[in-house]
């Protein structure tokens, strides 16, 4: 990787974690719910780029297990917070 790769892909993370701060901190709490359960549905495919990198050479083997665990742990748990959220819309039983 050259040094004009490697400055253009760090202006993509700066510029990428920018935006989605942004648009993240504009939300109105009704709406975070639907966002949770949507960035959910986006992390599942770190977890397909998790697969096919776990297939390649011996150390993104490694990287890609470790990649793995991670956005399973993530995507698992955003899913028990969306649900644990949704849960207290639903109306109790008398």
């Amino acid at each position: 990787m050259t040094i004009e790769n490697f400055i253009f892909l760090l202006y993509i993370l700066v510029l990428a974690s920018y935006v989605g701060f942004e648009l993240i901190s504009k939300v109105p709490p009704t709406l975070h719910t639907p966002l949770m359960s949507a960035s959910n549905a986006i992390s599942g495919i770190t977890i397909v780029g998790a697969i096919l990198c776990v297939r390649e050479g011996e150390a993104s083997k490694y990287l890609g297990m470790i990649a793995l665990v991670l956005a399973t742990i993530n995507v698992v748990g955003g899913y028990a917070v969306t649900d644990r959220m949704l849960q207290m819309f639903k109306k109790k039983k008398a």
